[in-house]
């Protein structure tokens, strides 16, 4: 991690913490040193990505680690989401270095959605622009589960690829109803063009930047970019996924 005191906690209970930070490749191979399996957890820096995890590749072959878990988006290689091109091209350095892999297919996080549950309220409205399209979305804890379940694997986990969604799929328009439900305020979903949604974030205060990303990716959900049934989640973590009206009542408990 980039800052070890933030895990102050951890290493008081005896929980090795060494310093590694994307932008500097000099802490990546201390780090590294005698790790046998890597989680290599995308990073946020959008436009940026793609160096980053090239330096964790090369310190991770340089250190001889046996087996490399990455975080990618679901179905990287024919999602339309604009967020999946840096996914592509780390998959693609991943193959070239001949480290044993496994991908982590990430769809969309529920809370991505929970999150705009506060302006839907006070509008009594929801925005998007993913259509009627279904969206199998889970939540941040289902995803650690998973990517425990498979580093903790005795199987052989090289060469696998998860497709990682979670088991309830829906339209923002029953999201929508099932927030109305849980709350008694009747809130609809309005369905915008890319573009209109994009100004509408913008409008709302995010950097053009962050809305650009937010509508094309809502867009690109319209197109099935977030839908999957294969169920590979709920098998990884021994149960169902977390159901959508439970995020959204833990959403509401704040």
């Amino acid at each position: 991690m980039r800052d070890v005191d933030k895990a102050s906690d951890l290493a008081a209970k005896g929980v090795v913490v060494r310093e590694a930070d994307y932008n500097r490749p000099e802490t990546l191979g201390p780090a590294l040193a005698g790790v046998d399996k890597l989680l290599l957890i995308s990073g946020n820096e959008v436009g940026h990505r793609v160096p980053q995890h090239k330096a964790v590749i090369d310190a991770a072959k340089t250190a001889g680690v046996k087996l490399i878990a990455y975080t990618s988006a679901l179905h990287a290689d024919t999602s339309p989401l604009g967020l999946a091109e840096e996914h592509r091209q780390t998959e693609a350095l991943l193959r070239e270095s001949a480290l044993p892999t496994v991908l982590l297919r990430n769809s969309w996080y529920t809370e991505n959605y929970t999150a705009s549950i506060p302006a839907a309220l006070q509008h009594g409205v929801m925005i998007g622009s993913a259509g009627v399209a279904r969206i199998a979305s889970a939540t941040r804890a289902d995803f650690a589960n998973a990517t425990a379940a498979v580093l903790v694997a005795p199987e052989d986990q090289a060469g696998r690829v998860y497709e990682l969604a979670g088991d309830e799929a829906y339209t923002l328009a029953e999201f929508a109803d099932e927030l109305s439900r849980q709350t008694g305020k009747t809130i609809t979903f309005q369905n915008l063009s890319e573009a209109d949604y994009k100004a509408a974030l913008v409008g709302a205060g995010l950097p053009e930047a962050v809305a650009a990303m937010l509508a094309q990716s809502d867009a690109a959900a319209g197109q099935g970019a977030l839908f999957d049934d294969s169920h590979d989640l709920g098998r990884l973590i021994g149960r169902p996924t977390t159901p959508l009206k439970d995020a959204i009542a833990a959403a509401l408990k704040g």
